[in-house]
């Protein structure tokens, strides 16, 4: 299992430090969570953060859009070059054009789902993307509590992988910690999402460890 910090629960005062800390402890990517503050009631940071963010870290950056407009806001943070840029389907009109716009930049598309949204949603576009990642919270907020039906998701959502791109990596943001990532793991999910988790712990290093099992 690999692990992306969400730095929404780092402190913001002390940003740099705090990414610079998860990357010596050990994370496999620093997530980067976007809101515009209206796809989502928050709004969160903007690309010259972001940009502070990228300097400071030394693994890759896992750029999460809770935002309307999704194309004028991967054109915005592409020039950071992150692993990875992930979209809500539930906001996207054109998620196969977005996707390919995404790759030409040299970036791995992913898409996202909410809670409510099924696996199958993004059946016929699996093919064309590297990950998807399911919310095990609604999005808008750090700190909810974990939805247990997303294993269940998961494990459905697995099954299409294989189906159809096995190569395509699961990840899941919300709740995680390590009593849930278990199940989570036994579902076939690839990267845990963990923001209060690992900022709240006392040990960046141990609670990272504790989620890569």
């Amino acid at each position: 299992m690999k692990v992306a910090p969400s730095i929404l629960s780092a402190d913001f005062g002390n940003l740099a430090r705090d990414v610079s800390a998860i990357c010596d402890a050990g994370c496999d990517y620093v997530h980067v969570d976007v809101m515009d503050g209206h796809f989502v009631p928050n709004l969160t940071i903007g690309p010259v953060v972001v940009n502070a963010v990228e300097k400071a870290a030394t693994k890759p950056l896992d750029i999460h859009l809770m935002v309307e407009n999704n194309t004028f806001f991967v054109e915005l943070f592409a020039p950071l070059k992150p692993e990875f840029i992930s979209f809500h389907i539930e906001e996207e009109k054109h998620a196969h054009r977005l996707i390919q716009k995404i790759r030409s930049l040299g970036i791995r598309p992913a898409v996202t789902l909410n809670p409510h949204t099924p696996p199958e949603k993004i059946e016929y576009i699996l093919e064309d993307i590297d990950m998807v990642l399911l919310m095990s919270v609604n999005p808008g907020f750090g700190g909810q509590k974990f939805i247990p039906n997303v294993i269940a998701k998961a494990t459905r959502l697995k099954e299409l992988i294989q189906k159809y791109n096995p190569n395509c990596l699961i990840e899941v943001d919300g709740g995680v910690n390590d009593k849930n990532v278990h199940d989570l793991r036994k579902a076939g999910v690839d990267i845990v999402v963990a923001g209060s988790y690992v900022f709240k712990h006392e040990s960046y290093k141990e609670a990272i460890s504790s989620l890569q099992i």
